[in-house]
């Protein structure tokens, strides 16, 4: 169902002046773009029920397999604390959808890592937008991979309009929520009960976590049919610690601005002990993209921010209670899900994603792990497109999925190396073993 308040259909001149933009000109980012503006009545909309829509164009160099027909749903959807607001997904239509029973609706959740607008998925996917440092027109790769298979594709902007980097629920509710929209937008002449599979990698991961431990409760009535969680962070707490005063610190750095914009305590503790250095610095990257954060904010140490040690911080009661919410693992998730780790990866622990594992397999949940011994983190993910597409098709199929652990190598599952090579094919469950 469309919303009567302000809705909005693009029509040639939309287009046309996308077309227009340029570089030297690019358009506004979401916090600027009066699309984006949440609407009177906002609380009288149901989840998923579109405000208003547009048709866009998307950059060039990534395209070839959907020929621009794409289209931004702004809708209604909730935060953490379940409180109304907008949110944005662009959806974009294959050149040839795949004929019934093998057409699904993929939702791919982009690693934003950001607290910025401009690394929004629906701003740095465009023509004619400035984004160059963010991480959504990378991961448009492995999305043109369900795109060549006949698949619909939503990519939502999880984060919602604050930029909450790192906060739990919400990214999972704006995924599903993105999910009713598309399914609802007649343009597309989507069915109800349309298969919907999810898919993310990093912090896109992450938010597909949360998409598939929220859907049970907050949006049952979809047709899910099985999640990809690549190298989905495990424990956001032991990340923040882990990456801070290295190479990757400025994520940490950013996932504080983005949690103190939804945690009160947090912003309290940062008035309460933070230095000047650290005010300024926090302030400063909630405005980057995430390729200038990592490299303005590589190897700052977050206790230079802090007039107490960042340990006692974590220890403080209503901190602590904070860092146990962001928790994943603690919901149980109702379709089969295929987890994707780097064993090597020098972003995301390892053994905290072997405990995410674990809790869901205590609750019964399904898991086809496949921990990747030579990849690292950021090679990962195009390396096990393949992987996750094809484990899709079988969930589209029908085939039921098996709860077991996988050695790959550089994502594949059957590597035709020598077995003295690759000492770890020596732990699979079986030598002929392969995703399905």
């Amino acid at each position: 169902m469309v919303s009567d308040l302000s809705t909005v259909h693009a029509n040639e001149d939309d287009v046309n002046a996308v077309k227009a933009a340029g570089t030297d000109h690019p358009l506004p980012i979401p916090t600027d773009d009066p699309f984006f503006d949440a609407p009177d009545g906002l609380d009288d909309l149901g989840p998923g029920e579109i405000i208003r829509s547009r048709q866009v164009e998307l950059k060039d160099y990534w395209a070839s397999h959907h020929l621009s027909q794409a289209w931004q749903l702004l809708y209604r959807s909730t935060d953490l604390n379940g409180v109304a607001g907008v949110a944005a997904t662009t959806v974009v239509m294959p050149r040839r959808p795949a004929p019934p029973g093998q057409f699904q609706l993929l939702s791919f959740q982009c690693a934003i890592d950001a607290v910025s607008s401009s690394c929004f998925p629906s701003y740095a996917l465009r023509k004619g937008t400035g984004a160059v440092r963010a991480i959504a027109p990378f991961e448009f790769l492995v999305v043109r991979r369900a795109l060549a298979k006949g698949w619909a594709v939503s990519i939502p902007d999880h984060e919602g309009m604050l930029g909450a980097w790192g906060a739990p629920r919400e990214p999972g509710y704006r995924t599903l929520d993105g999910v009713r929209a598309t399914l609802a937008f007649t343009d597309h002449g989507l069915a109800p009960d349309t298969p919907v599979g999810m898919w993310g990698y990093s912090g896109g991961g992450m938010a597909t976590s949360w998409a598939a431990e929220m859907a049970p409760t907050y949006a049952p009535e979809l047709n899910l049919i099985g999640a990809v969680l690549g190298s989905p962070v495990g424990d956001m707490a032991l990340a923040l610690e882990n990456l801070n005063g290295g190479f990757h610190s400025g994520l940490p750095v950013m996932a504080i601005a983005g949690l103190r914009r939804v945690y009160p305590q947090l912003e309290r503790a940062i008035d309460a002990h933070a230095t000047e250095l650290g005010r300024r610095d926090l302030d400063a990257i909630a405005e980057l993209g995430t390729v200038d954060a990592l490299r303005q904010y590589g190897h700052h140490d977050i206790n230079d921010y802090l007039d107490i040690p960042l340990t006692e911080l974590l220890a403080q009661p209503d901190i602590a209670a904070m860092i146990d919410d962001l928790q994943l693992g603690m919901h149980k998730p109702e379709i089969p899900l295929l987890v994707v780790q780097a064993v090597h990866d020098e972003v995301i622990s390892v053994d905290a994603v072997d405990r995410q594992v674990e809790r869901y397999r205590d609750q019964g949940v399904p898991v086809t792990y496949v921990r990747d011994q030579l990849s690292e983190h950021y090679s990962l993910l195009p390396l096990s497109g393949p992987l996750a597409v094809s484990w899709l098709s079988h969930r589209l199929d029908g085939r039921p999925a098996k709860d077991r652990t996988i050695i790959s190598v550089a994502g594949q599952t059957r590597p035709r190396l020598p077995r003295q090579w690759v000492p770890g094919l020596l732990r699979t469950e079986s030598d002929d073993a392969a995703v399905e």
